[in-house]
């Protein structure tokens, strides 16, 4: 007699099982109509926010001129353009000659004194200076420049010395390289040199003319073969911001910086004629006026005086407040983000639907896990689009409506499109987790608004809290998530106002991107050890 076994199918764990779960997931999600109008919902949101935000911003001015004294508006006109494409500052006040070929510029660097305004703005003519207080800003810079022409943003590389930061060499705003330390005077002074070779310059300085140090090289592609060298000084606006709670105030105004060389020479073909000063560019939010700038030359003694600065711009300065205004709707799709991943959850326990799906797969973390991979991907794709299309739509309303747009990497704007999506999907996870461990709709969305939004709002408002504090809430919550949208850098050689109320954030991007992640993982983690652990 033989003995019959039956056969038993095998079920491979694994990838196979958990694809099924996924799908099941999926097939859900997709047929609830609620949370599939709340997803389309949310894309919409983010993409008219955006455009509704783009369509009621203009900016125009109309200047007023003896000839035309009622002028049309026009646009507003956007900064000049660096090298790279930045926005920059391209202010001073330059004494140069024309350097036709290779060579060289030797200075030594005796004194830089400065004065600067408190009081906002320039005193009535025939004294500007009128009411001035002596002292010399941080990055006050003054030296000797080899510069591809006079107009702004054109291609630089600059050795100078400044008022708190010591040597630098600096070329093409967004570059900064240290060289000595300390304060310039009469007893300790700086030499400073500049060596051209084709389109590469190189700088060095000296305490003693004796023992040269490199300080850095830049390479300056298409520099022209005749350029601009010589002597410059400039001075940043003065500001001092201060904060407490329920406010702020500011007060500065702008500054000039005085600068006195001597020793000057310098090597390859340069003119025999005189010096030649006049002042680059000019904003009259940052710059004093040409009367009041300017230089003398005593034998080999030259004294400088300018105003402005030669720097990309930043803080507020930036511009990128254009990139924040088409995102303005992120907000509401996040909330919409975030009721749709607490239902995914919440909605299977009002309706007694958990057990089945228990019962289905036993195994509740692979379940949980199944939801949060089905969850973060529709609202990762979500994001994707909406935020692609928002950002193109937005900036194209605002420029019809005069408003300059800050010109932004393209791999910048990927990381933004992409963050902002990865930053809904994640928040979507975290509303999930939290769903699964609080159980109630309400409650579970009221926690992750408050844990993402609340921070963010009270870091951006500024003065609701003390100072440094909002910095620390867009640090440890998950609000620090809002660092993937920072459009421009903060540049360590530029004194501005870099705070998240003006789109810059403690954390690194991705940084900030990654402290929102660890907050998922760990609702995650938890809501895995109560579904273990708790009854259905």
């Amino acid at each position: 007699m033989s003995v019959i076994t039956p056969h038993r199918p095998q079920v491979r764990p694994g990838r196979d099982g958990f694809a099924q779960l996924v799908r099941a997931e999926w097939t859900k999600f997709r047929t609830v109509r609620g949370w599939v109008i709340g997803t389309v919902a949310g894309a919409l949101l983010i993409i008219g926010l955006g455009a509704l935000t783009g369509a009621n911003s203009h900016c125009s001015f109309a200047p007023v001129t003896p000839q035309n004294p009622n002028p049309a508006p026009r646009p507003c006109p956007a900064p000049p353009a660096g090298p790279g494409g930045e926005w920059v500052s391209d202010s001073f006040y330059f004494v140069h000659q024309p350097l036709a070929g290779n060579g060289s510029i030797t200075v030594r660097a005796t004194s830089l004194t400065g004065m600067y305004s408190t009081h906002g703005g320039l005193a009535p003519r025939p004294n500007p200076l009128a009411g001035m207080k002596t002292g010399v800003q941080p990055w006050t810079k003054a030296g000797i420049l080899i510069k591809a022409g006079t107009a702004q943003g054109s291609a630089y590389a600059a050795m100078m010395v400044t008022g708190r930061h010591g040597v630098r060499m600096q070329w093409n705003f967004t570059h900064d390289t240290p060289g000595l330390a300390g304060k310039v005077s009469a007893g300790s002074p700086r030499w400073l040199r500049l060596i051209r070779s084709g389109d590469v310059i190189k700088g060095y300085d000296s305490a003693d003319h004796t023992h040269w140090t490199l300080v850095g090289t830049a390479a300056l592609p298409g520099l022209p073969a005749t350029a601009q060298a010589g002597l410059f000084a400039a001075a940043p606006g003065y500001s001092v911001t201060s904060t407490s709670l329920g406010g702020s105030s500011a007060v500065g105004g702008p500054t000039l910086a005085t600068a006195t060389f001597d020793q000057v020479s310098h090597q390859g073909t340069w003119p025999a004629g005189r010096w030649t000063g006049e002042p680059v560019g000019g904003r009259i939010d940052v710059a004093l006026p040409p009367s009041v700038q300017g230089f003398t030359q005593a034998g080999n003694r030259v004294t400088v005086s300018g105003s402005g600065d030669i720097a990309p711009l930043a803080g507020t300065d930036a511009g990128s407040h254009a990139v924040r205004q088409t995102l303005a709707g992120v907000f509401a799709g996040l909330i919409a983000m975030v009721v749709i991943g607490v239902m995914f959850m919440t909605a299977e326990y009002r309706r007694g639907l958990i057990r089945t799906t228990l019962v289905a797969s036993p195994r509740r973390g692979r379940v949980l896990a199944a939801k949060a991979v089905v969850l973060g991907g529709i609202t990762f794709v979500t994001g994707l689009v909406a935020t692609a299309v928002a950002i193109p739509l937005g900036e194209h309303l605002l420029r019809q409506n005069g408003n300059p747009i800050f010109p932004l990497p393209g791999l910048t704007v990927l990381r933004i499109v992409v963050g902002t999506a990865a930053l809904l999907a994640v928040a979507a996870v975290l509303a999930l987790g939290v769903g699964t461990l609080l159980r109630r709709s309400a409650a579970a969305v009221t926690a992750v608004i408050a844990g993402i939004v609340l921070p963010y709002l009270l870091a951006v408002l500024g003065g609701v809290l003390p100072v440094g504090a909002e910095e620390w809430l867009v640090r440890l919550t998950p609000a620090a998530a809002f660092a993937i949208q920072q459009a421009s850098p903060a540049y360590p050689q530029v004194r501005a106002t870099y705070t998240p109320a003006t789109g810059y954030f403690p954390l690194a991007p991705w940084a900030g991107l990654a402290v929102l992640c660890a907050w998922t993982a760990l609702a995650l983690a938890a809501a895995a050890y109560v579904l273990r652990r708790r009854d259905a």
